[in-house]
């Protein structure tokens, strides 16, 4: 294998042209031949700049619309050639073939066209077959051949072009290659999930080119890394950069403030992925004020997410907190000045994108993959299970419990009054063991339970946890039922003038 390689021609074929002009007048100047088709030849004419076109390569010119334009011998044989085998050589000379040292390709944007809603169609013209053999051949032949396999790539690719004047060690060639595996193993992916998107085939592929390492895991002994576009879906104005914990705290707290995103202003704090302060009012100055005081406690150190913009007052009391992360979509200008006066504090702009309809973990020595819980209680979905029915306010404030108990780990119980988090009992073994945690915690922050409503993540199998909240004064209750005792805490209800309503639907979240 040569190490240092000086290339002598290049074949380009790609769909974006951005940052593509430089590239083009770079391997012009340094008398490399470029080779190119269709659009790309057109843009490299209208830069002055002589090109040849694979037609005269191939003796065929572009046929079936486009779908086939390389995807001929004399193209495939000039960049799979092994240079210093004497038989390829010998037949590159016989069959008048010319030798590629680079491919430059940027394939079509297939993930792209499904995001804009486009017909199947357009969404199957996108599938690229000439640009994915191209990238493959030329990254398999890394000995000789340098692989430039996306418009990510270009700057790159320029820099080292000007660098070493279009010598290219083994070392780049093989690095190019690397990546080039990447985009096309992450392009069939994309392609593959989009026809087996119900999961049809019980096949698990994921594939995620942007990565972050991470300071450290959950605990600083643990290696952490982050897959994913974070600035897709944040603009970070302020502070540190996020650690393992904080992003598991913000993807809770983003996917609880999606229930209510067109509510009333809402302000939420989140402890180890669930929230310890909830509260809706009408600015967000009283809903922040409110849902701090749920736990001021458990507020050190918390994530903080706002349903609206956040002003200056907000922001002020905000600042009296220490706080790891402050969310929303918009903060005016003063309040950013005030909350940016705590150097290392996380200040993000939530943007609006799509989040993953599905949940992925590891189990055992796989993956368990189930559908998002994207079930949420509305009125329509309410039974009425006891004789006593709950006041219009009772109902607002039980859908209001729900949404929080669906986002807390189960076990759970959520207790609230007045579109405001009194407590929760979160992450216990037993029910019982929940809703004791929630009225101990309620009680010792100064909450008048008595007219709070109650929710559940799973139906009660006896009547105790229905007595032990009527006695400390809760009123209306909202849980799924559907056990086979259901009839006993319905009972119970009816004697302690109780209001419960069954939704149908468990909301267990380990």
């Amino acid at each position: 294998m040569n190490s240092q390689k000086q290339a002598t021609s290049a074949l380009i074929s790609v769909f974006s042209k951005d940052g593509l002009a430089p590239i083009v007048e770079k391997l012009h100047a340094l008398g490399i031949t470029i080779y190119s088709t269709g659009g790309t030849e057109k843009f490299i004419k209208d830069l002055g700049i002589p090109v040849v076109p694979v037609e005269d390569v191939t003796s065929y010119p572009s046929i079936l619309g486009g779908r086939v334009k390389t995807l001929h011998p004399k193209v495939f044989g000039g960049i799979l050639n092994r240079q210093h085998n004497e038989s390829d050589v010998a037949e590159l000379e016989q069959y008048e073939i010319p030798q590629l040292d680079i491919v430059i390709v940027d394939l079509y944007p297939f993930e792209k066209t499904v995001a804009s809603g486009a017909s199947e169609q357009e969404i199957i013209e996108k599938i690229d077959i000439g640009g994915i053999s191209l990238i493959r051949a030329a990254a398999k032949n890394f000995a000789d051949v340098m692989c430039v396999s996306s418009v990510d790539d270009y700057g790159s690719f320029l820099e080292l072009l000007e660098a070493q004047e279009g010598a290219f060690s083994l070392a780049d060639r093989k690095a190019f290659a690397a990546n080039a595996f990447n985009v096309s193993s992450h392009y069939d992916t994309a392609i593959f999930n989009y026809f087996n998107h119900d999961h049809a085939i019980p096949t698990l592929k994921i594939s995620e080119t942007q990565g972050k390492v991470l300071r450290y895991g959950e605990n600083p002994h643990q290696k952490g890394f982050f897959f994913g576009n974070f600035d897709d879906m944040f603009e970070k104005l302020h502070g540190k950069e996020l650690s393992y914990n904080n992003l598991l705290d913000v993807d809770a707290a983003v996917n609880l403030m999606n229930e209510f995103t067109n509510d009333d202003p809402t302000f939420a704090i989140l402890k180890h992925n669930n929230a310890c302060g909830f509260a809706t009012r009408n600015t967000i100055h009283q809903a922040y004020v409110d849902a701090l005081a749920g736990d001021p406690v458990s507020a050190f150190g918390g994530i903080l997410i706002a349903n609206t913009e956040i002003d200056r007052a907000t922001a002020d009391e905000i600042h009296k907190l220490f706080c790891e992360v402050v969310i929303a979509p918009s903060y005016t200008e003063a309040a950013l000045k005030a909350l940016k006066r705590k150097k290392n504090r996380i200040i993000l702009i939530q943007n609006e994108v799509e989040l993953p309809k599905t949940l992925v973990r590891t189990c055992l020595n796989g993956a368990l993959v189930q559908e998002k819980d994207a079930k949420t209680d509305v009125l329509e979905d309410l039974t009425y299970a006891t004789n006593n029915k709950p006041t219009d306010s009772q109902l607002e404030d039980l859908l209001f419990a729900s949404k929080i108990c669906k986002h807390t780990k189960s076990n759970t119980i959520v207790l609230v009054k007045n579109k405001q988090l009194c407590a929760s009992g979160t992450g216990q073994t037993s029910r019982v063991d929940a809703l004791n945690q929630s009225i101990v915690k309620a009680t010792s922050f100064k909450f008048d339970l008595n007219g709070a409503v109650m929710a559940s993540d799973a139906f009660f199998p006896f009547p105790d946890c229905v007595e032990i909240a009527g006695n400390a004064g809760i009123k209306a209750v909202i849980q799924p039922g559907g056990s086979i005792k259901d009839q006993l805490s319905i009972d119970y209800c009816n004697t302690a003038d109780i209001a419960m309503v069954f939704t149908g639907t468990r909301h267990f979240k380990h």
